[in-house]
């Protein structure tokens, strides 16, 4: 297509297979909001969509809409419908007389959508900041280095309980999923969910959580750094599903690539290697 449309907040730029959406600040809203700068260039693949919409909106704009396929963006994901409509990134505000170029890119996007649109994404298709990534939150730091993930606790802002605990560190391997739960309300915290233990309900004792406060874990920081972990824990869990049918040269590549992405070590990565190869003789 090679079409382009500038709207509010962002410009999105049409081609064959994807939309790239690059955040910037428009005439008409010259404050940009603080999680689209953050994200500052998102490129979503076409089989990552699965509705276009084009509606009426406040004060004679016009709104695009994309919403993308359960599964396919680790964003969305990890939000889990916390975001507000002013910080939905596939929302794109336009004025009203821009409504016909609107309705006719949504037709050529629909057109090219193939069959898996209304089913849920195997894996995630849309990409996310990878490792290493921080996040500041109100009782502690926390690093994720592709690895694991160490929480290093605040000597003002840590309950007792943790700063007694001592710093923790989760290898990526004890996840099976992360729960971000937004800073705009109440008991907003990032929780770890752990394979084999059950942490303590109250995110302030919970070793495997950080709280968020004011000025600490805003959306802008706490939800891609969210989305980085969401997406680590999915690639490994998809590593470890890969069937044995697969050829030895696939299942070798895919490893190579998480190893080189930082997702495994250097010992983890040998070990699979190693078992890899001896279950292909």
């Amino acid at each position: 297509m090679g079409d382009v449309l500038a709207g509010n907040h962002a410009v999105w730029e049409f081609d064959s297979d994807s939309v790239l959406i690059r955040f910037v600040r428009g005439i008409r809203t010259p404050r940009l909001p603080r999680l689209f700068h953050a994200l500052g260039t998102r490129r979503i693949p076409l089989e990552a969509v699965s509705e276009v919409t084009v509606t009426a909106g406040r004060r004679d704009a016009v709104v695009l809409r994309v919403r993308p396929r359960p599964g396919a963006d680790p964003l969305i994901e990890a939000a889990a419908g916390q975001l507000k409509e002013v910080c939905d990134p596939y929302r794109l505000v336009l004025p009203g007389d821009r409504a016909p170029r609107a309705a006719a890119f949504a037709d050529a996007l629909r057109s090219r959508l193939g069959p898996e649109r209304d089913e849920p994404a195997e894996r995630f298709l849309v990409d996310v900041p990878k490792p290493p990534v921080r996040l500041k939150a109100y009782d502690a730091r926390v690093d994720f280095d592709g690895s694991a993930i160490t929480f290093h606790w605040s000597r003002t802002g840590a309950t007792g309980t943790k700063w007694k605990a001592g710093d923790q560190r989760y290898p990526l391997a004890a996840l099976t999923g992360v729960e971000w739960h937004s800073p705009g309300g109440p008991g907003g915290h990032l929780r770890l969910l752990l394979r084999d233990t059950t942490g303590d309900p109250r995110p302030d004792h919970d070793l495997a959580a950080a709280v968020f406060g004011v000025g600490y874990g805003a959306v802008h920081e706490s939800l891609p750094f969210a989305a980085a972990l969401l997406a680590a824990v999915r690639d490994r869990a998809a590593l470890a599903s890969v069937p044995r049918a697969r050829s030895g040269d696939d299942r070798l590549r895919h490893l190579s690539e998480l190893h080189s992405a930082g997702l495994l070590t250097d010992a983890e990565y040998v070990a699979l290697r190693d078992r890899f190869a001896a279950e292909s003789l």
